[in-house]
């Protein structure tokens, strides 16, 4: 198997379309629909990008995405934040920014061309 991404979104039609595409293209891919299992996918799964949606049922992305970016641990990994209502290229400069992001809907092919360019 390719490299390993964490897959977040509480919309399973999402996960199962991403595990898919994800798939077919090589990736191992593990998905979560709970945000308060990241710490614990993360540590058991070891990816080497993540993949998550700002609006959860039950957090929010971005203060997940920014806790992950202030810790030791886990800065060193990638994150890419997708999001259909909030337009998130000013934030990618702030401390605790995702890598990249793409808004929804997105198009499979720039997704995976933003996944690529993050995993060189």
């Amino acid at each position: 198997m390719g490299k390993r991404i964490l897959v977040l979104d509480d919309d399973q039609h999402i996960l199962d379309i991403l595990t898919y595409i994800l798939t077919e293209d090589a990736y191992e891919v593990k998905v979560l629909a709970d945000g308060h299992q990241v710490a614990a996918a993360i540590e058991q799964f070891d990816p080497a990008l993540i993949l998550m949606d700002v609006m959860l049922a039950d957090l929010d992305g971005w203060v997940i995405c920014r806790h992950l970016k202030e810790r030791p641990e886990t800065s060193h990994i990638p994150v890419i934040l997708i999001s259909g209502t909030h337009d998130l290229a000013a934030t990618l400069h702030q401390q605790g920014a995702p890598n990249d992001f793409m808004t929804k809907p997105f198009d499979l092919d720039v997704l995976l061309s933003k996944i690529k360019a993050q995993l060189v």
